[in-house]
């Protein structure tokens, strides 16, 4: 088979490793947590000032113990998914302070909003968890937000959640409300109930609020997704190569600090670098050398034998129109072509990442849906080929009325909910309906049809409590 997309050769790979390592014992990473700094201290590396230096060998004892799948716990645990287990994970999108609307108008996202998107990921047949920070709520104080999101998180859904990660205090507290779901914290210690994404700023620095954040969670046996937004061009080489070996660099180093803390500890391999547009000085997601990188970071995450992560349907388009369309069909494509174990901004997510569209998450649900029906092998079989059917229904014949046509189809064909297959007249007749216009009909449907999920009350007063305790201070 002729396959364009590229596969980097062992050499390659080794070579991305090797300068990584070459960046990790000579130039090192800067860690701004005390905890962090001590921790390293104690298991005896080189230290100067707040860098770290790293070799071969402890790199490689922490890459020993950390595991090739994990399961994340959901209250339901029918619900409950596992990472790493050949099926991608889909989250949706993830830090969006705006909300948009078809016509391209932006508003302040609400916690409305929030609760809207818990909705949509927890009657969603593609979403399988949610995620955190969906939207950023503006009518909420800033320093109080993360409690309502948890709360949000834990009572309108049953599926698997993230959790939020900074200032150092929303960390400890989300484990702690998280526990409220098993009996406490002493029940969570041998179960993965929670899942943060932590970022380092490029180049080569862990702040105090992502350092504490990694050894937060880690002490708490919770698993750790990183994530690394590096703009090539900017926050990082403008070369491709360059870029990928110093990202690769930077997950390497945070990896290492959770297996110092509790080995064994799940970690998700994550890099979703974007380029500099040299014209603005914007982010760009959409570009096609995200779908390089999304390749790359597969491929390392492979080589080292852990899960990895990458963007899902991202886009610059700032309304779901033709290039939103595009460069969201490209990049999760790629993702999943590439064997990507988590998909982050799965759905909704518009203008690098700064705005969520309710109409984009539902066709960001019929884009995964596609892929997947394009990803999935096709058998060949007597039993598939079906010989007999053929024969019988012969030259000058018809299939559509065949019994098999019947009892096959469902399975066969892909079933669209939303894109359009009618005839010209049809569509006219029935409005002229583009997809952003039926996507929001079936968002105010699914809204309307929304069921919450049963929860004890005794927990859910608890929960609240808790909040609203915090906030009081």
């Amino acid at each position: 088979m002729l396959d364009q997309l590229q596969h980097f050769s062992k050499q390659e790979l080794e070579k991305i490793h090797n300068t990584s390592m070459q960046i990790l014992g000579e130039m090192g990473v800067v860690f701004q947590a005390p905890a962090a700094l001590q921790i390293f201290k104690q298991h005896g590396f080189k230290i100067k000032g707040k860098t770290v230096f790293f070799n071969e060998r402890q790199l490689t004892t922490a890459l020993e113990t950390v595991p090739r799948q994990f399961e994340i716990t959901a209250r339901n645990p029918q619900k409950s998914v596992l990472v790493g287990g050949g099926d991608p994970v889909f989250a949706p999108g993830y830090g969006a302070p705006f909300i948009a609307d078809v016509r391209g108008e932006q508003r302040r996202g609400t916690l409305e909003d929030y609760i809207n998107f818990c909705k949509l990921v927890h009657t969603s047949e593609q979403i399988d968890m949610l995620g955190y920070e969906m939207v950023d709520p503006g009518d909420v104080p800033s320093e109080h937000a993360y409690l309502y999101l948890m709360q949000a998180n834990l009572t309108y859904s049953d599926k698997p959640f993230m959790g939020s990660v900074v200032p150092k205090m929303a960390a400890q507290d989300a484990i702690e409300m998280a526990s409220f779901l098993w009996g406490g914290r002493a029940y969570i210690q041998d179960k993965y109930v929670i899942l943060p994404t932590i970022n380092p700023i490029s180049p080569l620095v862990w702040d105090h609020n992502m350092s504490d954040a990694i050894v937060v969670y880690a002490e708490n046996h919770q698993p750790i997704m990183f994530e690394n937004l590096m703009m090539s061009g900017s926050t990082g080489p403008i070369t491709l190569a360059g870029t990928i070996v110093l990202q690769n660099a930077e997950i390497l180093s945070g990896l290492v600090l959770t297996q110092l803390i509790t080995p064994g500890l799940p970690v998700i391999f994550g890099n979703i670098p974007g380029t500099t547009d040299m014209r603005s000085g914007n982010l760009s997601i959409g570009a096609p050398e995200t779908s390089i990188f999304v390749s790359a970071n597969a491929q390392m995450a492979q080589f080292y034998g852990v899960p990895g992560r990458s963007g899902g349907n991202l886009t610059d388009a700032h309304i779901p129109d033709m290039q939103a369309g595009i460069e969201s069909a490209i990049c999760l494509l790629t993702a999943m072509r590439s064997g990507t174990t988590f998909l982050l901004h799965s759905c909704g997510i518009l203008g690098s990442y700064l705005a969520m569209s309710y109409e984009k998450f539902i066709i960001d649900e019929e884009i995964i849906a596609m892929v997947k029906r394009i990803l999935r092998p096709v058998t060949i079989s007597d039993a598939t080929i079906d010989f007999d059917t053929i024969k019988e229904v012969g030259v000058g014949g018809e299939f559509l009325s065949h019994p098999s046509t019947f009892e096959h189809f469902r399975d066969e064909h892909f079933d669209t909910i939303l894109l359009n297959r009618m005839s010209y007249n049809d569509w006219v007749q029935q409005g002229r309906k583009d997809t952003s216009a039926r996507a929001g009909e079936i968002v105010r449907s699914r809204l309307e049809s929304y069921e919450k999920p049963e929860m004890d009350q005794e927990i859910e007063k608890r929960i609240h409590n808790y909040v609203q305790g915090k906030i009081a201070g």
